[in-house]
């Protein structure tokens, strides 16, 4: 199946500002029969025979012909696929019954153990297997995505691009060729010189035109390679060519520029040994505008600096950022919402070098920017799916120039305009488009497309030169505060003493095993923000109280990774540092001690309580320490 937005099921709806229309999720094929090993589908199973090849790719019940895609093209770069694909597994040598695989998330390489026991019918495996049935690497690799991401059901139906994401670190873009950039071929050049992966492939209008070989040789629903692409001088005019790589070998293009084309009779001799020289059957040259006309669709996977082991490579600068939406603190949904946009998470970018191009009349600074949802796919059991998200890019206000501890008012979206923004607001994993801008300080704004969505997300920023990113924290006032948090507030009588947050429990630990805050865990919690000492919280403070507890919820959940709704004392120390506070062995001793059971187990009141008063602590200390010197000194006063 060739690469391309949502394959193996209807393409998600497209949402532009002021346009919405809701699709579900396609449903999943047969039920599974029962599990059984490889020995007992066949006299001799191997997990890699000959080589992956993608004949060991063959699609079964399941609606992933998308992810198969993407491990086809995984196959092509023998590098990246032992990451994904370790080596040295068999079902011989020191075999245990259990294989690994390595996909990226979000920023990290997670290591997926499965034992090999997999779905099968009437003795065939039910997903995916080899093309003779004696080969595996291909069905594990599956099973494990498949664990990954919660199910077998949760991959029905998604693209190419996240596959290739999830086997790379990457990030990637794809073009309709039909509708091809007046720059595309300067942008394949520069992928190129950056070690980027790179597909094509042409579509087809039914499955009997799959794998169809066309009159000039190509084969139709089939992943090529992109390997090269050159501007030569033929007879006084330049021409654009590209090479293409057939990974069948033997099936190769028979138009121009072929390898027997007169037509490099034309071109300087030099010239022609060095592109013509043949390192491989199956790779071929072709003009560029037949290549635009031939082929329906270019994906392009950008490869992160420490993907890239060699130095010939010019790589991209990476930036991360790791965000959320919460409900009635930032998630605030689209520019089609001017009450609540405001409150969406807001991170600063600088741009600080403009490309080195001198061929390029367009003096700028190039970027990529990727959004890209995470969790989604477990969640799917649970009745929900991908959000509908996208950015808007707003140029920051000379005002604003150096400083960080700025958050862009309802005031500022209201009349300034975006100076860029994604293509579209759209339900898939990712959204990601490339942009030009000038050398200088912008505000990028991810959202849901609609208002109060819960989730988590990841930005991330790919730029030919160096950058600079900055989380912009927010300085409200009451009029800024929504309408609905406002009504909340106003159902507890219009100020929160400590007694109220008993009553506010389930709303904030849903999946997460608590009795509610004890009224010591309350009172440090108001004393923490209450600046005139009344014992009550304002709005404006119990709105900022609110937005603290939802962040550690966040992280108790997150480090919680075998879901019993607790904390050990070992994932405790990881949850502090997630949430910043870098202590020595001693402090967290003293912690364990204080706040754990008999046990060791720490329940979310005793977190938060945690949290909080190690908040206290540095307020104060930042307070004391006027010098800013990161020492302060005390004196023991006695009374007698």
């Amino acid at each position: 199946m060739a690469p391309g937005p949502a394959v193996g099921r209807r393409p998600p709806a497209l949402r532009l500002c002021g346009v919405a229309v809701a699709v579900k999720p396609a449903g999943v094929g047969p039920s599974t029969r029962g599990l059984s090993r490889p020995q007992e589908l066949c006299a001799e199973p191997r997990f890699v025979a000959g080589g992956a090849t993608r004949t060991d790719i063959c699609q079964g019940a399941l609606g992933d012909c998308w992810l198969l895609a993407a491990i086809a093209s995984l196959t092509l770069n023998e590098e990246i696929l032992a990451r994904v694909v370790p080596k040295d597994q068999s079902f011989q040598d020191n075999y245990a019954g259990i294989f690994h695989f390595q996909f990226w998330q979000y920023g990290e390489w997670v290591d997926v153990v499965v034992d090999d026991r997999l779905p099968t019918k009437n003795g065939e495996l039910l997903f995916v297997h080899s093309a003779e049935g004696s080969e595996f690497w291909s069905a594990l690799l599956e099973k494990a995505y498949a664990k990954l991401n919660g199910s077998y059901e949760s991959l029905s139906g998604g693209t190419t691009t996240e596959g290739f994401e999830d086997f790379t670190g990457g990030i990637a873009e794809w073009y309709e060729l039909q509708k091809a950039p007046p720059n595309l071929f300067k942008i394949i050049q520069k992928a190129l010189q950056k070690g980027s992966l790179l597909g094509c492939s042409i579509d087809i209008t039914s499955a009997a035109e799959t794998e169809a070989v066309t009159s000039q040789k190509l084969v139709k629903g089939h992943a090529y390679s992109v390997t090269g692409a050159e501007e030569v001088n033929f007879r006084g005019s330049m021409q654009k060519l590209i090479r293409i790589r057939n990974p069948w070998g033997e099936v190769e293009w028979t138009g121009k520029w072929n390898d027997n084309c007169p037509n490099w009779n034309g071109v300087d001799p030099v010239v022609r040994e060095q592109l013509t020289r043949r390192h491989e059957d199956g790779e071929f040259w072709m003009a560029f505008n037949d290549f635009l006309r031939h082929y329906s669709r270019l994906e392009i996977c950008n490869l992160t600096p420490d993907t890239l082991a060699s130095d010939r490579y010019k790589k991209w600068s990476l930036m991360k950022l790791d965000g959320n939406w919460r409900r009635g603190a930032t998630a605030g949904g689209c520019r089609n919402y001017p009450n609540t946009f405001w409150m969406n998470p807001q991170y600063l970018i600088k741009l600080e070098e403009e490309d080195e191009d001198p061929d390029d009349p367009e003096k700028g600074c190039t970027f990529l920017i990727g959004l890209i949802q995470k969790h989604r796919r477990k969640q799917r059991k649970m009745g929900e799916d991908m959000h509908t998200i996208g950015f808007a890019i707003y140029e920051a206000s000379k005002a604003f120039s150096g400083q960080t501890n700025v958050h862009l008012s309802k005031n500022f979206f209201l009349t300034n305009k975006a100076r860029e923004k994604s293509n579209t607001f759209i339900n898939l994993r990712e959204v990601l488009n490339r942009f030009k801008l000038p050398a200088g300080e912008y505000i990028i704004v991810p959202s849901t497309f609609e208002p109060d969505k819960n989730g988590d997300f990841c930005l991330r920023v790919f730029s030919e030169k160096n950058a600079d990113s900055k989380y912009v924290t927010a300085e409200i006032s009451e009029d800024d505060i929504e309408p609905s948090f406002k009504k909340l507030f106003g159902q507890l009588a219009g100020s929160v003493s400590i007694f109220c947050f008993v009553l506010l429990v389930a709303e904030v630990s849903q999946d997460i095993k608590s009795d509610g805050f004890s009224i010591e865990t309350c009172k440090i919690m108001v004393d923490l923000l209450d600046n005139d000492g009344s014992g009550k919280l304002g709005l404006k403070e119990f709105h900022t109280l609110w937005t603290k507890i939802q962040k550690y919820q966040k992280i108790y959940r997150e480090i919680d990774v075998d879901r019993s709704g607790t904390m050990n004392s070992y994932e405790m120390r990881r949850a502090l540092e997630a949430a910043g506070f870098k202590l020595n062995c001693q402090l967290h001793q003293v912690i364990v001690a204080r706040f754990a059971d008999e046990e060791l187990i720490i329940d979310f009141d005793n977190f938060v309580r945690c949290l909080i008063r190690l908040e206290t602590l540095f307020k104060m200390f930042r307070k004391l320490d006027t010098e800013k010197t990161g020492e302060i000194e005390l004196n023991l006063v006695t009374v007698s």
